[in-house]
């Protein structure tokens, strides 16, 4: 990440030259722009997917969308181990036993 921004920066003040960018670079640019937010917004959606809202009183004031958030991860985090692991459960019309 920190390479990124590095080359971020590097191109952003080759820019401002009288040099300017080549195509190539352009596109470089943009690319690693695009990447870096992605980055970014992936970041501070596992913090904020983490994190519990607490107002002075000490009750939870977490939004809703941000608790259906955290339970959607959480169910689909599940998933995944259990596939992982191999791991099939049944339903109860499932008459296979």
């Amino acid at each position: 990440m920190d390479k990124t921004l590095a080359r971020i920066n590097e191109l952003a003040r080759k820019a401002k030259t009288a040099e300017g960018l080549t195509t190539e670079e352009k596109t470089e640019q943009k690319e690693l722009r695009e990447k870096y937010i992605k980055n970014f917004r992936s970041s501070l959606n596992e913090v904020l997917l983490n994190s519990t809202v607490y107002d002075p009183e000490g009750t939870d004031v977490t939004p809703e969308k941000l608790k259906q958030a955290q339970r959607d991860m959480h169910l689909k985090n599940a998933q995944e181990l259990l596939k992982e692991k191999n791991i099939v459960f049944l339903d109860a019309d499932d008459k296979k036993m």
